[in-house]
């Protein structure tokens, strides 16, 4: 399987991104997928998921700013999102599960997320 993220970038607070991951070699609507980030000097931690019956998860910090979503027949996840903060700058990684949505068995490479305040 090969999970590739793209969409990172440089905005400033308050601005908009939208971060796409396109799946090689499984079929995204078949698991859980979701999207964690690391900060610089931090653990990676969990931002959102989206489960096989469509429902979504997110981490407290991001709830109502951040979407998740997934385009079935594009086999691609995506990650929206708005009123970013300087907080939000980390590497982000999309991520395949089985179950659980907040534990993840493989990770893709990380497109980097930069918001100037």
């Amino acid at each position: 399987v090969q999970l590739q993220a793209s969409g990172g970038g440089l905005v400033q607070a308050g601005g908009s991104l939208r971060l796409s991951c396109a799946v090689f070699g499984r079929t995204v609507r078949n698991y859980v997928m979701g999207w964690f980030r690391q900060a610089p000097g931090k653990e990676r931690e969990f931002v959102a998921a989206i489960n096989l019956s469509g429902n979504t998860f997110y981490a407290d910090s991001v709830k109502g700013r951040f979407t998740i979503s997934r385009d079935n027949a594009k086999n691609t996840l995506y990650l929206q999102m708005n009123s970013l903060k300087s907080e939000d700058t980390a590497v982000y990684y999309c991520a395949k599960g089985y179950s659980n949505p907040y534990y993840m068995d493989y990770f893709g490479q990380g497109t980097l997320v930069t918001v100037s305040s």
